[in-house]
């Protein structure tokens, strides 16, 4: 397999990238509909409890710097049980994440943008994309997100700005009118998404970086850029469009952009906003694509991943176009096993492998 080194710096950036993903479409959503209007201060209890998984996630990178997931768990659980679990993870992987996230985009785009567009269209084209970008490889990646993590950041920090005078700070109260109750379950569900899913990330660093000994210095900064600017996409929804309206529509931070009107003449431009939730959503799937590539060619000791992208990724856009039925199947799955699902293998699994370290 050809060695990959990646920069401090992109691991930021991608990481960054990765922890927003598809959060930024769904999360307000699903945390206001918990939280109503102190999910704001669920995202808070979030991201300290995201950083806490990440602390033990990444405890295990700071003991074997140059070993990834799929290799250290091998060593640690003996090497068929160590093949079974990888399989197994990567198997759950591949449905729950870059199955998922590209028929969210896919969705998103077939209702918000292209609705006489059949979704299998879309679900190609977007996953040819990402074949195209996994089969180039994790250094081509790294750069494109150095090239478009700035357009990124100016595409939001426009919106923010521009929706300052949008602002109503009653839709934030009262605080804590349902009491504290809501704000755990919510915090789950934001780091169920945010923070949880970060474990793939430990398929690809710290192995790939050129200073694998810092890897986890760099996580931990793009994961507090990313929780950022989750943070602030929540908190301007509850206040721009209110609890109710957040919680009921399936892509509040896209209705924000239509909120846009300076002098009814900037105005209309939630699809130019939209690139900036393209190019997150490509970097999730594409690390996830990578991640499972290279698990598998790991598994079965293939010494270059790049023969497995094609075949891979027709499974995965034949896996994306069935994967969920119709929405209510969606929202129930999220619910009901998005969430155990994300505990087990973000949280349970590295905590049993640093404990098996111990022994």
């Amino acid at each position: 397999m050809p060695v990959v080194k990646i920069s401090l710096r992109q691991v930021s950036i991608l990481t960054a990238l990765y922890t927003i993903g598809s959060a930024i479409l769904i999360v307000p959503s699903g945390t206001t509909n918990i939280a109503k209007q102190d999910a704001w201060i669920a995202a808070l209890v979030g991201i300290g409890l995201g950083f806490i998984i990440l602390a033990v996630q990444l405890q295990l990178s700071k003991k074997y710097p140059e070993t990834n997931l799929m290799q250290l768990s091998e060593k640690l659980f003996g090497k068929w049980i160590g093949k079974t679990v990888n399989f197994l993870f990567l198997l759950t992987l591949l449905l729950s994440g870059p199955a998922s996230v590209l028929h969210e985009i896919s969705d998103f785009m077939t209702i918000q943008m292209l609705p006489e567009t059949p979704i299998q269209a879309i679900i190609f084209l977007y996953g040819a994309l990402v074949v195209l970008g996994v089969r180039l490889g994790l250094e081509v990646l790294a750069r494109s997100a150095e090239i478009l993590f700035p357009w990124f950041l100016l595409l939001f920090l426009s919106m923010s700005v521009l929706l300052l005078s949008e602002i109503k700070w009653e839709n934030a109260t009262p605080i804590f009118e349902s009491g504290a109750n809501p704000i755990i379950p919510a915090a789950i569900s934001f780091v169920s998404t945010a923070f949880l899913p970060h474990i793939v990330l430990m398929i690809i660093y710290p192995g790939a970086v050129n200073r694998p000994a810092e890897a986890y210095k760099a996580v931990y900064i793009g994961s507090l850029i990313g929780a950022g600017v989750l943070f602030t996409i929540i908190g301007l929804t509850i206040l721009v469009l209110g609890p109710d309206v957040t919680a009921r529509n399936m892509y509040p931070s896209f209705m924000l952009a239509k909120k846009i009107n300076i002098g009814n003449f900037l105005q209309r431009i939630e699809a130019i906003m939209a690139v900036m939730w393209f190019i997150t959503l490509f970097f999730r799937i594409s690390l996830y694509f990578y991640a499972i590539a290279i698990g598998v060619s790991q598994i079965f000791n293939i010494k270059n991943y790049q023969p497995l992208v094609v075949p891979l990724g027709w499974i995965l856009a034949a896996v994306s176009v069935f994967i969920y039925p119709n929405v209510p199947f969606k929202v129930e799955w999220d619910r009901t096993t998005w969430i155990p699902y994300t505990i087990t293998i973000g949280f349970i699994l590295p905590l049993l492998l640093f404990c098996l370290h111990g022994l």
